[in-house]
């Protein structure tokens, strides 16, 4: 996603001169990763020499990435992203990690880079590594994740970041799930594991399901918004959305198809919800997705009701209601054009919902699923589990 990828609006100042905030940032979420780039643009040396100039620009480029979160800490800056869409970036607000990527024809082998002590993690790859990372995971998020994950395992010679890949995939595939309260969604949550690295590349198995939440992304990516809302606002959504584990994609891209083929058949003038919810295993993020027979005003403030509720449920369980957010995403079907329409609602923290408009949301979206004639509940499950390797 071209929204996750950012560079300088600006140089920032420093003194009378000028500092680059870096060749590229990589955001998601509440992580960070400064990308310094460096290729060789002369034939290569002998092994020996080019080893030494590798573990020169290495240093260099380490140091230049500790330098932008510096500065980007002490003062935020307008970075543009790959839409040219701008957004202020606030250092403190992320966790970052500093890669030093390497474009470079013939890399001596064994070659292992190092670096001084930057006070955060760091990692060094070579361009075919990073390519491998998102042709396997095409998530953004799950790509900063095993950035993280793999600065914290000793270091591997350069380019052969796809082996240490398989066996952190192999280790996920063995781990067991964590045990986690289900009933924290309510009676019939279930849990719901996959690993977190999947050992076949996101959509390997030829069906292009896995691209549905590409297209929801894009969606959301490219809808007009105005005053109040902020790029931060849509980059937050997208991030939230971005979360939802790789090797869950295919499934849940099969279920939102089924979705969408199934509210339409409906008497006229009735309407037909399905959804599904996930709690993430922190307990602190919800993700909500349904799909309706049609989208109206009516429509879409039952939808907001039902999110609000299932929000404040599920902090009401948890006593974590300050950290807590739930992303709500409803698919609508169209009768021309593009297959559906896609809307969100987001909402953070304490709602401060009246005490009347809680049992009036409760009283509709509760008895209906009690009842079970009119919404079809299709899953209320716990995420999917990310076992650290074993």
């Amino acid at each position: 996603m071209p929204d996750f990828v950012f560079q300088q609006a600006a140089h920032a100042a420093k003194g009378s001169g000028r500092r680059e905030l870096g060749d590229r940032l990589l955001l998601a979420g509440r992580r960070g990763a400064v990308v310094q780039v460096k290729a060789r643009t002369i034939a290569p040396k002998a092994d020996a020499q080019e080893i030494v100039w590798i573990q020169k620009v290495a240093a260099k480029a380490m140091s230049q990435a500790k330098g932008t979160v510096r500065q980007l800490r002490m003062m935020p800056a307008y970075m543009v992203n790959g839409r040219d869409r701008a957004m202020q970036v606030d250092g403190n607000a992320f966790e970052w990690i500093a890669v030093f990527l390497l474009d470079h024809p013939h890399v001596p082998r064994d070659t292992v880079v190092t670096w001084q002590p930057l006070g955060m993690p760091a990692i060094a790859l070579t361009r075919r590594d990073w390519d491998f990372l998102f042709d396997q995971l095409r998530s953004t998020t799950a790509v900063l994740d095993y950035l993280f994950r793999a600065a914290g395992e000793p270091a591997v010679p350069l380019g052969d970041e796809p082996v240490r890949y398989y066996e952190l995939a192999a280790a996920d595939a063995d781990a067991p799930p964590r045990p986690i309260d289900t009933e924290l969604v309510g009676a019939g949550g279930t849990l719901f594991s996959v690993p977190q690295l999947p050992q076949a590349p996101a959509g390997g198995d030829g069906t292009n399901v896995h691209r549905v939440l590409r297209i929801i992304l894009e969606d959301i990516a490219l809808t007009p918004f105005g005053e109040p809302m902020t790029e931060l606002n849509r980059f937050t959504v997208l991030s939230d959305l971005d979360r939802l584990p790789v090797s869950a994609r295919a499934e849940w891209g099969h279920l939102l198809l089924d979705m969408l083929r199934d509210v339409p058949d409906v008497p006229a003038g009735n309407c037909k919800w399905r959804f599904r919810r996930m709690l993430y295993e922190d307990g602190t993020r919800q993700l909500i997705v349904g799909a309706a027979t049609r989208f109206d005003r009516t429509i879409q403030v039952a939808f907001t009701a039902y999110v609000q509720l299932r929000h404040h449920e599920v902090t009401t369980r948890t006593g974590r209601t300050d950290e807590s957010s739930t992303l709500g995403v409803l698919l609508t079907p169209r009768r021309n054009g593009r297959p559906w329409d896609t809307s969100t609602v987001r909402v953070h923290g304490d709602l401060e919902i009246p005490s009347g408009d809680l049992k009036l949301y409760s009283d509709v979206w509760n008895r209906a699923f009690e009842e079970g004639d009119a919404v079809d509940h299709s899953r209320a499950g716990r995420p999917p589990a990310a076992p650290a390797a074993g």
